[in-house]
């Protein structure tokens, strides 16, 4: 059982009447209002800026693109992050128990790591999308149709869920840990352990070698732009209609570069976790269970950045998030609403 230097009479257990207990952390009750106020914020940000994302492609006819269908996609990812993930994990963070039990537990990792890797496969799939709308836009409308984009999202999703649920079910993750894991510190508590050739393994396929590739990806994506515009010779005109002399039209490059800005935040947002996730094997499993928490909690506020990214670089969706908040989304033909900005 975990020590703690209240005395014994005034401790709360996160299994009560279990000698083998965790102890639910003795938090002053501002800072657990604090943390609430925080993860409900971020929640809410999450659910309610995806929501918006979803409706605003769904609704509006101006944005029905292969691109725009890989968005809704990934916006229903970190949707479902919202709901099904974070507020469980809220608890877990503020009390320091699970109070769910062993195989909710289980559920609420595979559920976890499946969302993330989904992440990354709709990252890649938007990182091809805008390949061949800026380096091959005669042949773009031809290969890349809504139809081929769905097929790509739901590639994802099922890659994703074939992953995620048969690593942990199958504990194959879990191979040579047997002695430490009958050593748990205490019960009430949502540990899911990966031997280091899992977690190694795991990061590079899924996270590093992924990321690596879309930021080349985008690397090249940029360069053949600035080709567009040493052609032309005129920044004001590079980006002309791909019926005149292959160019790009000026919103494909700019598309690219938003979508870019959402690779770098997923990057900002989850390597961290992941790079811990190899480091604190090789430690012996000893790492501060706060950085964790901290680390877990600037992944999972990725899902409420997309949504904020569109609003401030596609005056599109910026336009489409206001239309749904003044209601005017119920007015007749807003579905056919001119979003272009003037």
């Amino acid at each position: 059982m975990t020590h703690s230097p209240f005395p014994l009479e005034l401790l709360m257990f996160c299994v009560p009447g279990s000698n083998a207990s965790c102890v639910v952390l003795q938090n002053v009750f501002g800072i657990n209002f604090a943390l609430y106020l925080l993860f409900v914020s971020g929640m809410l940000v999450t659910i309610l800026g995806n929501s918006f994302v979803i409706l605003s492609i769904c609704h509006f006819k101006q944005l029905h693109s292969p691109t725009n269908v890989l968005i809704s996609s990934l916006a229903l990812v970190d949707l479902l992050m919202g709901v099904t993930v974070m507020p469980f994990s809220a608890t877990r963070s503020v009390h320091g128990c699970w109070f769910y039990g062993d195989m909710f537990c289980h559920l609420h990792a595979s559920f976890e790591m499946f969302l993330i890797i989904a992440s990354i496969f709709h990252l890649i799939c938007i990182a091809v999308d805008r390949h061949q709308a800026i380096c091959n836009p005669l042949h773009y409308s031809r290969k890349i149709t809504v139809t081929v984009a769905v097929m790509m999202a739901c590639v994802s999703w099922s890659l994703a869920a074939a992953y995620s649920f048969g690593i942990l079910y199958s504990k194959a993750n879990e191979a040579g840990l047997e002695d430490l894991m009958a050593l748990l510190p205490c019960l009430g508590a949502c540990l899911v352990y990966s031997n280091p050739i899992w977690r190694i393994f795991g990061s590079t396929i899924c996270i590093f070698f992924p990321c690596t590739v879309m930021v080349c990806i985008y690397t090249h994506i940029f360069i053949v732009a600035k080709q567009h515009v040493r052609k032309t010779g005129d920044k004001s005109k590079c980006f002309n209609d791909r019926g005149k002399g292959g160019f790009v039209k000026k919103s494909e490059s700019k598309a690219a570069k938003t979508l870019s800005i959402v690779l770098g935040v997923f990057i900002f947002c989850w390597i961290p976790l992941f790079a811990f996730s190899i480091i604190d094997p090789l430690t012996g499993y000893n790492a501060s269970p706060l950085l964790s928490e901290i680390l877990y909690w600037l992944g999972y506020f990725n899902s409420a950045c997309n949504p904020i990214i569109y609003a401030l670089f596609y005056p599109s969706f910026k336009k489409c998030f206001h239309c749904i908040i003044t209601l005017k989304i119920f007015s007749s033909n807003s579905s056919n609403m001119n979003l272009a900005v003037k």
